[in-house]
This record gives structure tokens, sequence and C-alpha cells, in this order.
């Protein structure tokens, strides 16, 4: 059985301008987190798949009771990167072309001239996206899928890095609309903020009791620095049995009996782009079914639906998701000699060294 790092296999030393990159890639990932922990107290785990999405060219889901710092976990994201952002209210008589733009006529020319919309940006935030219509909210799925948006027979392509990052609050149902399946299918992850703990809720009287935090906060990245990030998150390694791995996973929702919809391939590409992507953020140059293990959930449950039994029973597709990683068999890989020498291998993964970003 082949190594999940088996592109180690050479013998030689890491290339040194890959390892540059990672290098660059670490100490860029740790000024947007930080920045943004310094904002959001206590959710490390929730700002570090916050980057993860961003690295996997994804789009952001955030789900959660009001007051609990969804829109301004966001914000921070957004003001951390020296990146155009614009931010979307979405209400119930907000109109597509309010997003993608319209074509508007102009006298002295004499012909139509196409006026951008809101989506026009590289971190775009959608404030409660559940509050606009169908309608409306079928305007972002051009733009999410293909980053591009077409009016009046004319492409036009959004700018790089693009990310959507959405609220909702799934508590508050008086004058919303859900988000269809195609549209929650759209999002790379679904991410829940919580309450804070009591320590962090302390200190974030503290902080925030005053002046708030996001009025200084200065971005710590360029866009073409997250740009140069994507690019080596595409490099990382993914081994035949990861892979194998995750459409395993995703396979197991489309039989489970407490689902009537299961994942869709998209979420197999997403999983496997935010795997690397964890990879990256971990230091490595290859993905381990770990990181496929860690992001499941967050990548997967937002686009199941339970069955009508299912629900009764208090079901929730967080349960059927980890109960599916309980029975889905983990890849192992076999030792196998690499050149570095034995006993330098990642434990449980064979003897291939990993090789630092």
């Amino acid at each position: 059985m082949p190594t999940f790092d088996d592109r180690a296999s050479h013998g030689g030393a890491p290339d040194r301008a890959y390892s540059r990159v990672g290098d660059d890639l670490t100490a860029v990932a740790e000024r947007v987190r930080g920045s943004v922990e310094g904002v959001i107290e206590g959710k490390p785990e929730v700002v570090r798949l916050s980057l993860t999405v961003l690295l996997a060219e994804g789009h952001l889901l955030i789900e959660d009771v009001p007051g609990v710092g969804k829109t301004m976990l966001a914000k921070a994201l957004a003001r951390s990167i020296d990146c155009s952002v614009r931010r979307i209210q979405f209400t119930p008589d907000l109109l597509p072309s309010d997003i993608t733009g319209v074509s508007i006529w102009d006298q002295q020319r004499r012909d139509f001239e196409f006026k951008p919309g809101a989506i026009f940006a590289q971190v775009v935030i959608g404030d409660e996206i559940n509050r606009a219509s169908p309608k409306t909210q079928s305007a972002l799925l051009e733009s999410m899928e293909e980053r591009q948006v077409t009016i009046d027979g004319k492409t036009y392509e959004l700018p790089s890095p693009f990310m959507v990052v959405a609220t909702q609050n799934p508590v508050e149902m008086e004058g919303t609309y859900p988000l269809p399946e195609a549209q929650r299918d759209r999002f790379m992850a679904r991410v829940s903020v919580g309450y804070p703990s009591a320590e962090a809720e302390l200190q974030m009287l503290d902080v925030h009791g005053g002046v708030s935090p996001l009025e200084d906060l200065q971005p710590v990245a360029h866009a073409h620095e997250i740009v140069k990030l994507i690019e080596a998150v595409r490099g990382v390694h993914v081994a035949e049995p990861v892979r194998r791995y995750a459409v395993d996973l995703v396979g197991a929702t489309r039989t489970h009996p407490d689902l009537r919809l299961g994942a869709s391939p998209r979420a197999t590409l997403h999983l496997l782009r935010a795997a690397k992507a964890a990879a990256a953020l971990s230091g490595r140059e290859y993905a381990l079914p770990d990181d496929v293990q860690a992001l499941a959930v967050a990548v997967l449950a937002h686009r199941l639906l339970p069955t009508a039994q299912a629900q009764l029973n208090r079901r929730t597709a967080e349960q059927v998701v980890q109960e599916i990683l309980q029975s889905t068999p983990v890849p192992a890989a076999a030792p196998q000699q690499s050149g570095f020498g034995p006993g330098q291998g990642v434990p449980g993964y064979g003897q291939h060294p990993p090789r630092r970003l």
C-alpha cells in the first residue's frame, strides 16, 4: 500500500522554493489568525476554519443565534486582508441586480454601460442571507461557483481572491427564506461561533467595553499574498488512499437510512480542498486522513437533509456525520523506507518524514 507522502520517496532534500512558500504561508496565516483572534475572543478553532476556507478557495456560512459575533467574525477576517470588501445587508426588498449589477443607458455614449454590483469585491459579506427572497439568493449561484457574473449576455470575471462570507440566524424564522439546497451546497463549510466561555466573555467586556477593536484593526496581509498562498495550497499532495477515504465518507451519506439527501460530488471536492488547506496550515505538504476527519462535519453536515423519522427522533445531520466517521474504515499506510533513514516517518502513516512547508 502506498504511503500518504509518496512524493517524498525520491530520497532528496525538500524543494527549497516550495519550502520558502510554505514559510511565507505559515507566517501570513499566523498574522491573519492573530488579527482575527484579537477581535473574536476564545474561538481559535472557528478562526482556523475560516482561514482554511479562505485558502481553499471556498465560501463560508456562519450560522448561529443572534449576538455571538457572526458579522464581527466576517468583518475581522475581511479587514485583516488588504483587499476590496463589500457588505450586503440582505432584506426582503433586495433585488438580484443590487448584487450582480445592472446595465444603464448612457445618453452621451448612446450605449449601455455596466454598473457593477456589490458582488464585485474580493471579500463579500452577506449579512442575514436568509432574509432575502430565493430569487435574490439565486443571484449568488453563478458567482460562487464559477467566479463570474453574466449580465445581458456578457460575462464579467470576479477578482481574485474571491470569498463570500454569509451569516444567518437558525432560530429566527419570521420573515426569512430558508436557503435552497443548491445555495447551501455552494458553501464549502458551515461554522457555528457558539457562546464564549466565562473567561472569554469577561475578557470581551474589557476589550469591547469601550471602543470596538474592529475600528483599530489594520490589514496584516495583502491580497497578492493570499493569492500566492492559495496557489501553494493547490500543490499540497493528497495520496490515493486519502482521496478514496473522502469518497467513502461522502458516499456513505447517500445510503444512510436517516438521510433523504446525501452529499454531492461537489462536497467531495470541497472536502478534499479543505483538507489540503488544513494540511498546509499545519506545515505539511501532504494531507492525512486526520485532516479529512477534522473537517468532515463542517463541510458535509449543512448539505444533508434528514428524513422525517430522523427529525422526529431529534437526529441531526451532525450526529449522522459523526456516526459515519466512526463506521468508515480509516486508511493505513504500510511502512516503507524512503532514503531518509528509519524512525523518521509520520507515526502510523509509514516511514516518510513530514516535509515542512
